[in-house]
């Protein structure tokens, strides 16, 4: 028989054998449907695409909630409703809370981030140590630190209100810097600011599809001068920045801890309570103060920094909304001093807002993947083992069922005879991630979008930007393409109120420290 006969018979009793296998695996089940795949890269084109988390949901409605998307030989399913994420995420997040392992993680300096380990024993060394810090009551402490730093943001904003964006930088790393690592941030040129931005543009890496290196693991070891290897210079930019930010900070709070003046810092807290007789543990338990310091950063700069951008946009497209925020301040805090933390309660209308703001233009529009570590059937379709599964977050959030008129800015939709309406689906549940995932900063968060939110309505007008003539400019929300998802434009007109509360800030702002640390 010839060389070719046999070859053939073997292919078809290999690709025989693999069906047979394929078939009893998924027990005769199919993969969820999608657009056709390409051979080898599958539907890379689709996970290339600016704003996937709107061009998904247009899949979503040809498809169905889960729509399969391979990629270069991965696994990738897009879910695009909110039954479906609690389905997956929530109700089974014993077999979907593990994290993709890409080349990714280490290029970009990232295996400090614990948001990116692999769902087991490790990881939930670092949630725990992190959840002691961060649980709704422990989150209390920090109240006066996030008091501080927005009044500090106030003065600037009064100061120079043409720098919005790193006013709002300021205001949440030095309320961070200081709660983690017990150091005071400058106002300006601080070292620790520069190498935190500079980690968190890593973000940019995990964007589906930005670098083949993503599915092609062995360009990580293509030279930086190689023609088309200029991601290797971006890479070793962000590993740097990222080991700075987890060595030197950690190692300044050791110092500071000698006269006490970081001893009340959560890294000085943690390293106090390192085991010196037992080295081998005190080493990995020190790791973990590093990660866990390093990533509790980057997990509040996904909500925060961003959240408050797309609040100024809102704030500027939608007078309405401010002037109803600004009534109910006035009646329930009055002109003699800034709202608190204690006010919540009484202030239902700004509770409304912090939930549209979440929701209109969410930071994490897709979230971070998840990854199945089972086979699972759902609905009728095999889900394999090692499956990418991307929550579309963005499109859970402009449902135009669960919110009516989706692409408004509009509070009042979780209101209900002027109370907080428990019927509308809390923003929170997709915001703040899924399952055993989910953001153990979220009540951080949340208590911090509410006061600054509180504070700068209570003393600031904001308005559209105006052309040299003082004639409103027009001004629309357009958000980058990227992880974290911010507002293209910021141009916004800050003025106080009035002179009141010119001089309600003036009377309350604290002077940040105004030296440049290196």
């Amino acid at each position: 028989m010839p060389t070719w006969a046999i070859a053939l018979i073997l292919f078809v009793f290999s690709y025989a054998l693999s069906l047979a296998k394929w078939h009893r695996r998924s027990r005769g089940l199919p993969l969820p449907p999608g657009p056709k795949a390409w051979p080898f890269i599958g539907n890379i084109a689709h996970m290339r695409k600016s704003h996937p988390w709107k061009s998904h949901r247009e899949l979503c409605e040809i498809y169905g909630e889960i729509v399969n998307l391979p990629a270069m030989g991965q696994s990738i399913m897009i879910l695009g409703s909110a039954q479906v994420l609690s389905e997956l995420l929530d109700k089974r997040s014993a077999i979907t809370s593990d994290r993709p392992q890409s080349a990714l993680i280490p290029l970009a300096g990232q295996t400090g981030n614990f948001s990116q380990l692999q769902y087991g024993p490790w990881w939930r060394r670092h949630r725990r140590a992190f959840w002691q810090f961060f649980f709704p009551a422990a989150s209390e402490r920090y109240r006066s630190i996030q008091s501080r730093s927005t009044q500090v943001f106030l003065r600037k904003l009064l100061d120079d209100p043409e720098h919005v964006v790193e006013h709002i930088r300021y205001s949440f790393t030095s309320a961070i810097v200081k709660i983690i690592y017990g150091l005071d941030v400058a106002e300006k040129n601080d070292q620790s600011v520069a190498m935190m931005e500079k980690n968190l543009e890593a973000g940019e890496a995990f964007i589906p599809g930005t670098y083949y290196v993503e599915f092609l693991p062995f360009l990580r070891y293509v030279p930086a001068w190689v023609p088309g290897a200029g991601f290797q210079k971006d890479f070793a930019a962000w590993r740097y920045a990222a080991e700075w930010v987890r060595n030197v900070l950690v190692e300044k709070t050791k110092q500071g801890m000698a006269d006490g003046g970081t001893s009340q810092s959560i890294v000085a807290q943690l390293v106090g309570k390192l085991d010196e007789e037992d080295p081998p543990r005190a080493a990995e338990d020190f790791e973990i103060v590093k990660n866990v310091s390093f990533t509790t950063y980057e997990g509040g700069a996904d909500t925060t920094y961003s959240t408050i951008q797309t609040f100024f946009v809102a704030m500027a497209l939608y007078p309405d909304v401010q002037k109803k925020a600004q009534a109910e301040l006035d009646a329930v805090i009055g002109p003699n001093r800034l709202p608190e933390h204690s006010d919540r309660a009484d202030l239902p209308y700004i509770n409304a807002l912090v939930k549209e703001s979440l929701r209109w233009a969410p930071a994490l529009p897709f979230s971070l993947p998840h990854r199945s570590i089972e086979d699972m059937e759902y609905d009728g379709y095999f889900i394999p083992a090692g499956t990418v599964l991307l929550p579309n977050t963005w499109a859970c959030l402009h449902d135009p069922e669960a919110y009516p008129d989706p692409d408004r800015y509009m509070p009042e939709r979780f209101l209900k005879g002027g109370k907080l309406n428990p019927d509308v689906c809390d923003p929170a549940r997709f915001a703040f991630g899924y399952g055993r995932r989910n953001c153990p900063g979220r009540y951080f968060a949340d208590a911090s979008l509410f006061l600054n939110i509180a504070m700068l309505l209570h003393v600031f007008n904001i308005t559209p930007p105006l052309d040299k003539d003082g004639v409103p400019e027009h001004m629309e929300l357009k958000m980058t393409s990227t992880t974290i998802s911010y507002p293209v434009d910021l141009r916004c007109t800050i003025k106080p109120r009035s002179e009141w509360a010119r001089q309600l800030i003036l009377a309350n702002a604290p002077q940040a420290n105004a030296e440049t640390h290196a």
